[in-house]
């Protein structure tokens, strides 16, 4: 597959990955299926990857917009900052119909301590029990709850972002655009290969090699959120971020997707319409990545950069 090709690194750690954490076999669009491959995988990451003992960790509460109660994980350094902080409002993956914030807190507290900047992850509804808005009327209300908790947590309102991976990507930019219609002012949208367009369901030939199940599996989440809505033009922008039409004003942008990701071409082109409405928006492209490949053990060589770019953007809220 020329010019095409997925880093040599990445392709061994993953070989031996599978061959150490076998994938049982699953039928296309089966959520069920998928959230429970989810939960092993992501176990399988982060055995070897320890909670910093410099973060804590506590449960707060809020409620969303139909009053359900939405817990949110708070994680901060142990040693409180001399002033007010930067914060993130963050959102995880699983394609709005898996994951937890138990199974990403030790990335979200490797942030925490490589930063110093606390976290705020919100502990969303999945689809497709809870289909449609849900999601991002949950990580809204997260938003809203540290902005009116700033000041008792020492945080600076001014200095909030949000930031999410795949699915909390998205979800992340959805609420960027909520907070816009809502006259809050972020520092910063952070989205990670994020899951932006209920229309990437269409395999890419020059994609689809070395992606397997991904876009199955992504018109499977899409139906899950969606219904028979997806792909029509009733799909709001505080649904599926790149229906957005009026891009003016949103908060700037930091944005990162793998050359090899079913969500680079929407991820790209978000930027591009970032540009073109006058907002800052950072975008990196990086050669021969998948989706997820930065949660993979052990870590590639690129990794360190990529991840010390990170903090620094996190660092400069």
């Amino acid at each position: 597959m020329p010019g095409l090709t997925i880093d040599p690194e990445l392709f061994a750690s993953l070989g031996a990955f599978m061959s150490e954490n076998p994938a049982e076999a699953r039928e296309p669009g089966d959520l069920l299926a998928f959230r429970a491959a989810t939960t092993e995988m992501y176990a399988a990451f982060t055995e070897s990857l320890p909670m910093p003992p410099e973060v804590e960790h506590r449960v707060l509460t809020t409620e969303s917009a139909d009053e359900a109660s939405v817990d949110l994980h708070w994680f901060s350094p142990s040693t409180p900052a001399a002033g007010a902080t930067a914060a993130v409002v963050h959102a995880h993956g699983g394609g709005r119909v898996a994951g937890a914030v138990s199974m990403f807190a030790p990335f979200i507290a490797q942030f925490v301590a490589s930063s110093g900047v606390p976290f705020l992850s919100v502990e969303y509804r999945l689809a497709p029990e809870f289909p449609g808005s849900k999601a991002g009327e949950d990580v809204f209300a997260g938003l809203m709850w540290l902005v009116g908790h700033a000041e008792t947590l020492g945080v600076d309102p001014a200095r909030i972002a949000v930031m999410g991976e795949s699915a909390g990507g998205g979800l992340a930019a959805s609420a960027a655009i909520m907070a816009r219609s809502a006259g809050v002012r972020l520092a910063r949208q952070i989205l990670i290969y994020p899951q932006l367009d209920d229309r990437t369901v269409d395999p890419d030939p020059a994609l689809a090699p070395v992606v397997g199940s991904m876009y199955s599996d992504n018109r499977a989440q899409w139906d899950g959120v969606l219904g028979d809505a997806r792909g029509s033009a009733d799909v709001p922008a505080t649904i599926a971020a790149a229906r957005l039409t009026d891009f003016a004003a949103l908060a700037p942008a930091y944005l990162e997707v793998g050359s090899l990701d079913i969500f680079r071409d929407e991820t790209t082109a978000y930027a591009q319409k970032l540009w073109k409405a006058g907002v800052d928006a950072e975008l990196h492209v990086l050669p021969g990545l998948i989706h997820g490949w930065d949660h993979l053990p052990p870590f590639i060589g690129i990794h360190e950069g990529v991840y010390a770019r990170r903090v620094a953007v996190l660092r400069a809220l």
